[in-house]
């Protein structure tokens, strides 16, 4: 099926407009990681404990926090007021991420439980079982370790679609597929900053995700311009280009729009526990399927020799 026919856009005329929008992307999320010092980490990576509860009343989140700003376990002191907390799916649901402490007394999760059961007691369920949603806990050098092993696999990625695409096209070819993905990614981490999103390890694999996404379509796109640079030869780089995503377009817009519904229907219906996986894709789709016809392309075309 195709959506567009015979279609006659100038894309690569409109490169002004793709630099600005592309680069205005990249600083912007550049500068909110710059102001927030880096990607906010979930406890994947920094280490510490998420516990989730379940209450059946709403709960106010301020409240919640007022109360958490002196407790004692075990004889100990502490000011939970300062973690990060907030509702988990709707609002009778609470999760409390708490950085890893010194000296944690023992047995500090249950306690824990037991101070959140204990300030609202008269919304608990009547199962004890229910209210437990999650305990995860991680420790500073397991997160270190997987902070390393994420940013491996993402190196390890992109160096094998370099030479991929360097032996299945050319290496100019592989700079604007590069590139393009970079850009992607970039503009999605920016945009989890911006929002004061967790990466976490779903995330990661969100990214790897988006990254094979968008390959697939530039590679769409790159094998319709090598076959017209061969049966083209006499027009120029920029009309062979233009023609080339001209003819892949339809099959472009199609692709995306199927893949669109399944991560809105993942984003709205999936529940808490995929929610920013969903959204990481959602954004992937849609700045991948740009970057596809307008950076990767682009940038083959600065790269051809002059003639």
């Amino acid at each position: 099926m195709q959506i567009i026919k015979d279609s006659k856009i100038d894309f690569m005329n409109n490169s002004r407009f793709t630099i600005l929008l592309s680069g205005a992307l990249i600083l912007a999320g550049i500068f909110s990681l710059i102001i927030n010092n880096g990607p906010k980490l979930s406890i994947d990576f920094k280490g510490g404990t998420l516990i989730a509860v379940q209450y059946t009343k709403p709960i106010n989140i301020n409240d919640l926090r007022f109360q958490l700003k002196n407790v004692n376990i075990n004889g100990q002191s502490f000011d939970f007021s300062t973690s990060e907390i907030k509702h988990f799916g709707d609002n009778t649901s609470v999760a409390v991420r708490i950085a890893n402490l010194e000296n944690e007394p023992e047995k500090f999760s249950q306690n824990f439980i037991d101070i959140l059961k204990d300030i609202y007691p008269d919304a608990l369920p009547e199962d004890k079982d229910d209210f437990i949603l999650s305990i995860d806990k991680v420790s500073p050098k397991v997160g270190s370790e997987l902070s390393g092993k994420a940013i491996m696999a993402i190196i390890y990625a992109i160096t094998l679609i370099l030479i991929y695409i360097s032996f299945r096209f050319e290496f100019t070819y592989a700079i604007g597929a590069i590139a393009a993905i970079a850009h992607d990614v970039i503009i999605t981490l920016g945009v989890f900053s911006i929002l004061g999103y967790e990466i976490s390890l779903s995330i990661i694999a969100a990214f790897l995700t988006i990254v094979g996404y968008s390959l697939n379509d530039t590679i769409v796109i790159f094998d319709r311009i090598r076959e017209n640079m061969k049966s083209l030869k006499r027009e120029s780089v920029v009309s062979i280009v233009n023609k080339s995503i001209n003819e892949s377009l339809s099959r472009t817009i199609v692709t995306s729009l199927t893949t669109l519904f399944v991560v809105l229907t993942l984003y709205f219906f999936g529940g808490e526990v995929i929610h920013y996986f969903s959204f990481a894709l959602i954004v992937g789709v849609l700045i991948g399927t740009y970057s596809s016809i307008f950076v990767a392309s682009l940038i083959v075309v600065y790269m051809q020799p002059k003639t």
